[in-house]
């Protein structure tokens, strides 16, 4: 199962490399797309559920490296949930 990494942009510039077992990521995300936060934690818990449902389905067990990112991402998001205007852009992927 090929596995990628994406880069994303938060509100406050800072940039982070997150991790996805599957390429499915790609279905969900864009490179250079800016995404209102709330629909960014929806696009990222569908790919990475996917990405994680993948492996277990491959070799019985969900992807805890998936899930951990997922938990990563909805840590880091909590911080500019009162933000109304606040964007995660997808910078890359990297294959």
């Amino acid at each position: 199962m090929p596995e990628m990494r994406f880069v994303v942009t938060w509100p406050d510039g800072r940039k982070e490399t997150c991790y996805s077992p599957s390429l499915v990521v790609k279905d969900y995300f864009a490179e250079g797309q800016n995404y209102p936060l709330s629909d960014f934690l929806d696009r990222s818990r569908t790919a990475l559920i996917i990405a994680s449902n993948r492996v277990k389905a491959k070799h019985g067990y969900p992807c805890s490296l998936a899930l951990s990112q997922l938990s990563r991402i909805e840590q880091a998001a909590a911080a500019y949930l009162t933000h109304a205007e606040a964007e995660v852009r997808c910078e890359s992927f990297i294959l």
